[in-house]
């Protein structure tokens, strides 16, 4: 049975720890309590927010609505053959948590995606990355729940439209279903990609002579232990804006003025270049400014060192916005969603 709960704090419920209150909140265990929670007269006459780990989520004020936290649990392996296994996971499932089962069993494709912050189910709504590989490499599918209509709906890989942190969830599709499962195909004979970033340095100083699943993800978390604030100590939502992508020809202009810019060959026509490094050179890195600021080891990453405002965060992240594009012509734009 649900439980409406009225004026709650979200601050538990976002790893910024911003204390914005919803109105109305509920909590769903399973896909009955989805079609309970879509009889709600609520359900469609207020706005809806739904909740994962909270973890790409910007609270820049109180939600006048029904916020839903998705709590949908389980994996379980759909089919396999030789070379692949076919898994699927609840939504409310951790992804740091799924990914270390994944390693566990022997299954390989998600290694590279461990300790990031958040749940399964809001993975490929961001199509969610790092080092070298994304959430699409190896999505099969997702069961969905159509808000207006409360029927179910499968999205196969190519109905996602994946892109850079991108997918049809946050554009067409954006507030119109609640994702229940997702499932993965993932190999049993492992591909390893260990070329970007400090992986392979990273490997190397942890004295690994055999490439393995499992030394791949331990080589992730160190790295990530050592380059980004754990959110239960210092609020903050990882990367909090994209690295751009540029055509090619202002790459080689900027890199006249600018030597030491670092970028990634994408095509023959486009490179990317770390957020990063624009935002450090600008001389953001460790700035605070009262209760927020910007992370002393990882520019990308803004924080609420306790008691911040989103609204103060939104507006800080726009000066920065401004600042890099005024000295070096490109626009940033923000992974974390704002509401």
């Amino acid at each position: 049975m649900l439980t409406i709960q009225s004026n709650v704090s979200l601050k538990s419920y976002n790893t910024f720890g911003i204390d914005a209150t919803a109105r109305y909140l509920v909590e769903v265990e399973n896909e009955e309590d989805i079609q309970t929670l879509l009889q709600l007269p609520d359900a469609h006459t207020s706005p809806m927010l739904i909740l994962g780990g909270g973890s790409n989520l910007l609270l820049t004020q109180d939600f006048n609505g029904l916020a839903v936290k998705i709590n949908l649990k389980g994996i379980q392996v759909v089919k396999e053959d030789q070379e692949h296994v076919w898994v699927r996971a609840g939504a409310g499932e951790s992804w740091h948590g799924f990914v270390m089962h994944c390693v566990e069993k022997g299954w390989a494709g998600l290694e590279n995606l461990s300790l990031i912050p958040g749940t399964v189910g809001a993975a490929p709504m961001q199509n969610i990355g790092a080092y070298g590989v994304e959430i699409k490499d190896t999505f099969d599918r997702l069961e969905a729940v159509q808000l207006s209509t409360g029927e179910k709906h499968i999205f196969t890989n190519a109905d996602c439209r994946f892109g850079y942190r991108d997918s049809v969830f946050k554009n067409e599709a954006k507030g119109q279903y609640i994702i229940s499962s997702v499932q993965f195909k993932l190999a049993k004979q492992p591909t390893f990609q260990v070329s970007y970033g400090d992986i392979q340095t990273t490997l190397t100083q942890m004295g690994v002579k055999e490439l393995s699943i499992r030394a791949i993800s331990e080589a992730v978390i160190k790295i990530r232990r050592s380059k980004l604030p754990d959110p239960a100590e210092i609020g903050n939502a990882g990367s909090f804006f994209k690295n751009p992508e540029i055509p090619a020809s202002q790459y080689e202009a900027l890199k006249i003025q600018y030597p030491a810019i670092p970028g990634y060959i994408i095509n023959d026509t486009t490179v990317k270049v770390p957020a990063g490094w624009l935002i450090e050179q600008n001389g953001w890195k460790g700035k605070r400014f009262g209760s927020i600021g910007v992370h002393t080891r990882q520019a990308l990453v803004l924080v609420n060192y306790g008691g911040g405002k989103g609204a103060d965060i939104q507006q800080l992240a726009y000066k920065i916005q401004n600042s890099v594009e005024e000295q070096f012509g490109i626009r940033l734009h923000t992974e974390v969603n704002f509401v």
